[in-house]
């Protein structure tokens, strides 16, 4: 056989045991995970505002404090899904929901620009199991920037409803956005 007539093998024998590879390394898409079945069994709830870290309301956005935990709470209630319990202890699952702010490596002194090159404030919400206290799963919503507060306001409220829209998916559970 000629030199050339063996390298063009050598070529073709490589590609087709890298197609034979590659091939084997592609696996189906994995089956989702399953979601806890005491979240998805649940039926009383108790909401918990961790708080934001103090200093946004109504400097960085309007309202009070209380505003985070006022429209989840009217949300979970207007799609009467569940029972919203007012003692933890009656509670299937607890729900607890945190503003992260970035207080520590940027202050609230200051003006407003100093926000505007931090990370994007999050809501968290936790879901736990009231026997156990473990966490059984977390739902992250970024709150993006905006330089006006009627802005900020918006993409807050915009934030709050995919993180409930998120809430959604992981249940099956239809939610009413909130006014």
């Amino acid at each position: 056989m000629s030199r050339t007539h063996l390298l063009f093998r050598s070529i073709v024998c490589t590609a087709l045991l890298s197609a034979v590879a590659a091939s084997a390394q592609q696996t189906a898409d994995p089956q989702p995970s399953p979601v806890p079945q005491a979240i998805l069994s649940a039926k009383k709830v108790f909401v918990s505002y961790a708080g934001d870290g103090g200093g946004l309301f109504p400097r960085i956005f309007s309202g009070n404090p209380n505003r985070v935990y006022s429209q989840f709470y009217a949300t979970l209630k207007s799609a009467n899904q569940f029972e919203l319990v007012s003692d933890p202890s009656d509670a299937d699952l607890v729900f607890e929901l945190h503003l992260d702010v970035p207080i520590a490596r940027f202050g609230l002194e200051g003006t407003d620009r100093e926000f505007a090159a931090a990370p994007e404030f999050v809501f968290r919400l936790e879901i736990y199991d009231r026997k156990t206290h473990y966490i059984l799963w977390t739902i992250d919503q970024s709150i993006g920037w905006a330089d006006l507060q009627k802005n900020r306001d918006h993409n807050f409220d915009g934030a709050l409803l995919v993180l409930m829209e998120k809430f959604q998916q992981l249940t099956g559970k239809p939610i009413t956005p909130f006014h």
